[in-house]
C-alpha cells in the first residue's frame, strides 16, 4: 500500500536544479575590437605629438580600463596628469568609431542567442561611453539585464566588487554566476567573487595569461558554451560543476 512517506521516484529525487547567471566580458570575449581599440589610441597619441604603435602592441595593453591602455601606450604613469587630455582624446574618437572594424567573435552570436533565456550581464573594463556606442551599433540576439563598464564602481576586474554587484542586481548568489572571458582579469574577478569561471581561448589577451590564471574551464571558442552551461543546468544544486 502506497504511503505519504514513500519517495514516487523520477526526475524529483534529483532535488532542484542549480539556476545560473552568465556573465560575458565584451572586448576579446564577444567582439574583436582591436583595430578599432588601436585606431582610437594612435589617434590619441599623434594628437598629442607622439609616435603611433602597432595594433598587436597596444592589443597587449588592453584589459585593465582605457586609462592604464593609454597610460602604457603613452609610457606614462596611470595618475599623470598628463594623461588627461589623451584619454579625452581617445574616449571622444572611440565613441565616434566604436565599431568601424568591430565584429562579433566566432559563436558570440550563436552562443548569446542559445543562452537568452537565462540571467544575462556584461561586465567589462571599457568605460561607459564606449560601451554603450559598441552595444547599439551591434545587433546582438539577446538583452543584457545588467551592464558594469569601467567606472560605473569604484572598482574594475579583478577586483570582485562587479560580480558582486551583478549578482545583487540579478537576485542570484556569487556562486551562482559564470564569468565568461579570455583574460586573467576575468578569471580573477571570478575566483574572487566565488563565481565560476570559462576562460575563451582566442581572443585579445595572451592565451598564456589566460592559462596562467586557472579558469574552471578553457573553452576553444563560444560555440562550445551552450552545451556546457546545459551540462551545468542539468546538475542538482549539490551536484560537481565541472564537465
Amino acid at each position: 500500500m502506497s504511503t505519504a512517506r514513500e519517495d514516487p521516484g523520477g526526475p524529483a529525487t534529483l532535488g532542484p536544479k542549480i539556476e545560473l547567471g552568465i556573465v560575458f566580458d565584451l572586448d576579446g570575449t564577444l567582439i574583436d575590437s582591436r583595430v578599432d581599440i588601436a585606431e582610437a589610441t594612435n589617434h590619441a597619441l599623434v594628437h598629442s605629438g607622439r609616435t603611433p604603435l602597432s595594433i598587436d602592441e597596444i592589443a597587449s595593453y588592453v584589459g585593465d580600463g582605457a586609462r592604464k591602455l593609454l597610460a602604457r601606450a603613452a609610457r606614462l604613469e596611470p595618475d599623470a596628469a598628463e594623461l588627461e587630455p589623451l584619454l579625452r582624446s581617445f574616449l571622444d574618437y572611440y565613441a565616434a568609431h566604436a565599431t568601424d572594424h568591430t565584429t562579433l567573435l566566432p559563436g558570440a552570436y550563436e552562443a548569446l542567442a542559445a543562452l537568452g533565456h537565462l540571467p544575462l550581464a556584461l561586465c567589462t573594463n571599457k568605460p561607459r561611453s564606449t560601451t554603450e556606442a559598441v552595444l547599439a551599433n551591434l545587433r546582438l540576439p539577446a538583452e543584457f539585464s545588467v551592464v558594469v563598464a569601467g567606472g560605473d564602481l569604484p572598482k574594475i576586474k579583478p577586483d570582485p566588487l562587479p560580480l558582486q554587484h551583478i549578482a545583487q542586481a540579478l537576485g542570484l548568489s556569487t556562486a551562482q554566476l559564470v564569468m565568461v572571458g579570455d583574460g586573467p582579469q576575468d578569471v580573477l574577478c571570478a575566483k574572487a567573487a566565488g563565481a565560476r569561471s570559462v576562460g575563451v581561448e582566442g581572443g585579445i589577451q595572451a592565451q598564456e595569461r589566460l592559462i596562467a590564471a586557472e579558469p574552471d574551464v578553457l573553452i576553444s571558442s563560444l560555440t562550445e558554451l551552450p552545451e556546457l552551461i546545459a551540462g551545468w543546468l542539468s546538475l542538482p544544486l549539490d551536484g560537481k560543476l565541472k564537465p
